[in-house]
């Protein structure tokens, strides 16, 4: 079997998928107050497609395929698609990433048909903060989804919380406790500038290490940081002593994890983006529907790969991806 191995020598054997760049929520760090998506079905991979490419990356080595979107369970007939994903050879981890509004009537078929863990979106515990964070969000329907998802056996389950200095950063004892209560995990994401909405909440940073000293307080305890496996994400994972439930911190600006990255994401428009804080991307879906054969979308993504830029430059430009919206790209 043929191993993506990048310019750096990293082993990508991670793919994030975005099924949609539809969101039922408008999250205010994730796009601009007034983004309307006008993407039209035809632009968009059919599910036959996005399987095809989780197929073909399998077959380069990728084993952990990661559903985001926008919200992916509005895509239509997304557990269809689930179902072809857990039928490729070699997929042996398929999360979910969602913000949880609709988890409630899916979470035990999915379980069922192979998403074997779930990371959950919530920023506040607060209702109306909650509300204006993603701009009319249901906190009630996510606190349910949560739930839901803990009863159908999903496992681990993360919650990822943005941490924003003026707007929900006194919240951070208050999601410890929650996870650690439903035994489930947390994870504190620093704010990222993408999009012009990401750049203005970058205004409201918080590092990693004023997070975790914020956490080992609260806890009364220190961390024991957890080793990363082979298909790991980003995040710097701790397990809290005497619970069930581990906390990490994804530090993409303070303390960057790019030495170690693992991952490519599909958009829902086909393009194949290298690195999350770069412009440089090659259109997959264009491939697919010029009829190109298996082995010719192979080379393809062998030779995107090989371009894989070293690091993002969020501290030093970000120019580049100022136009960008979150929303659109899968995170």
């Amino acid at each position: 079997m043929t191993t993506l191995i990048d310019p750096f020598s990293r082993k990508i054997n991670y793919l994030r998928i975005s099924v949609t760049d539809h969101c039922n929520y408008r999250c205010f760090y994730c796009r601009d107050e007034f983004h309307n998506n006008r993407t039209t079905r035809s632009e968009v991979l059919s599910l036959e497609e996005i399987a095809r490419i989780a197929r073909l990356f399998s077959e380069l080595g990728v084993s952990k395929v990661r559903l985001t979107g926008g919200e992916p369970l509005i895509r239509k007939n997304i557990l269809s698609l689930v179902e072809m994903l857990g039928k490729i050879p070699n997929i042996n981890d398929m999360p979910l990433s969602t913000n949880a509004h609709l988890l409630k009537q899916h979470a035990q078929e999915l379980q069922h048909l192979g998403v074997n863990r779930v990371n959950i979106s919530i920023d506040s515990l607060q209702e109306k903060r909650f509300s204006d964070i993603t701009r009319g969000g249901d906190l009630s329907k996510v606190i349910k989804g949560i739930d839901a998802a803990i009863t159908a056996g999903m496992h681990p389950i993360k919650l990822n919380m943005v941490v924003m200095q003026d707007t929900n950063a006194d919240e951070i004892e208050a999601m410890l406790d929650f996870a650690i209560d439903r035994e489930i995990d947390i994870r504190f994401i620093e704010t990222m500038p993408i999009g012009t909405s990401g750049i203005e909440a970058s205004r409201q940073h918080i590092s990693q290490a004023d997070i975790l000293a914020r956490v080992e307080a609260h806890l009364k305890q220190d961390l024991q940081k957890i080793q990363l496996h082979d298909t790991d994400g980003p995040a710097h994972n701790y397990q809290i002593i005497n619970s069930k439930s581990r906390v990490g911190v994804i530090s993409a600006v303070s303390d960057n994890f790019c030495t170690t990255c693992n991952r490519v994401r599909l958009t829902a428009k086909g393009q194949l983006i290298l690195c999350l804080g770069q412009e440089n991307s090659v259109s997959l879906r264009d491939a697919i529907r010029a009829h190109k054969t298996d082995d010719e979308i192979k080379q393809i993504i062998i030779n995107a790969i090989g371009k894989k830029p070293e690091k993002h430059e969020f501290d030093t430009n970000i120019n580049n991806i100022e136009l960008r919206q979150m929303v659109e790209i899968g995170g």
